[in-house]
């Protein structure tokens, strides 16, 4: 049986076609903890940017389908060459990426001479092609005490680099002045009344996070060092400052966990979803599977020049 959906034609069961063609044309599909949760259920791999990054790396397969965004897709098209990286929408991009537009990063790392560029994942890979060291937020802190002593430009994320700056003691890094729409639209004042309410709970932040959201965090960490704290203590509640699709992971670990979402700024938690990752739906994974497209693709110079400091990263985390 299918159903018509505009001029497209799909299947009723959705999730078995899906698994079909994923057998069918040899393809590995990996996906981000932000995903919505029938998407991580017919992944291969769910992680986070640095382990999706690793996964990418290691894979063996004909074709990479990568719900994530489009940064994520890039990253897995620069350690892949040769291997197709198709993605469900193209549309699916990134405030931080799309904030740091590669020209403009150029100018700036020019107004910074002898300074050595450490960049967070979440960039473009002409932003990346420009750097000495990449970095995610489960590893920036190790990144950075890998420059001690040296002029060093952190981006494209100033909550990330002022976290860090803070774990490192290095208040002297240049800072590109990038957000995530995400993270940085947690209300403080939201917060306060939710722990208020909750005063048994936990309250665990990422560090792309606004510092009013960090100062009241009892544990500041990682999309997966967020998930393996709520999963160790399976008996206190959580407050999660980070995107909600880390839920389901929390859920399937530890099913009676007690989660609470931190309130964005309008008291709701409407902000706590990133409208780039929820672009990929069921619908547009089994359409890029089935069409083995959109395709993301890097230049073969700039993916030369990008691949340098990922593959150092790697080797460094």
């Amino acid at each position: 049986m299918t159903v018509s959906l505009g001029n497209q034609d799909r299947p009723a069961d959705l999730e078995a076609a899906i698994l079909y063609l994923k057998r069918e044309k040899g393809a590995v599909i990996l996906a981000h903890f932000y995903q919505e949760s029938e998407v991580q259920e017919l992944a291969d791999i769910v992680g986070d940017s640095l382990a999706l990054a690793r996964a990418a790396q290691e894979n063996d397969c004909k074709m990479i389908v990568f719900c994530g965004v489009h940064f994520m897709a890039e990253t897995a098209a620069i350690l892949n060459p040769g291997i197709p990286v198709v993605v469900p929408d193209m549309d699916a991009g990134c405030s931080l990426a799309d904030g740091c537009p590669p020209e403009e990063f150029k100018a700036f790392v020019a107004d910074h001479p002898g300074a050595k560029v450490l960049t967070y994942i979440n960039a473009s890979a002409g932003v990346k092609a420009m750097s000495d060291l990449i970095c995610t937020s489960s590893n920036a802190v190790k990144m950075v005490e890998h420059f001690e002593g040296e002029k060093l430009i952190f981006a494209p994320d100033r909550h990330l680099a002022r976290w860090v700056a803070k774990e490192t003691g290095r208040d002297d890094l240049i800072v590109w002045q990038g957000s995530c729409i995400v993270h940085e639209l947690f209300s403080a004042k939201g917060l306060a009344k939710l722990r208020a309410q909750h005063p048994d709970a936990e309250v665990l932040a990422h560090p792309e996070c606004d510092q009013a959201v960090l100062d009241q965090a009892d544990f500041i960490a990682s999309t997966t060092g967020i998930i393996s704290r709520a999963v160790a203590s399976p008996d206190r509640p959580s407050i999660i400052a980070t995107e909600d699709g880390v839920f389901h992971s929390i859920m399937k670990q530890a099913p009676g966990k007690v989660l609470y979402q931190a309130p964005g700024m309008d008291e709701s938690c409407v902000c706590n979803r990133c409208p780039y990752m929820r672009l990929n739906t069921l619908e547009k994974l089994y359409d890029c599977l089935a069409s083995e497209g959109p395709c993301v693709t890097v230049p073969e110079e700039l993916a030369k020049q990008a691949l340098l400091p990922i593959e150092k990263m790697l080797a460094l985390s």
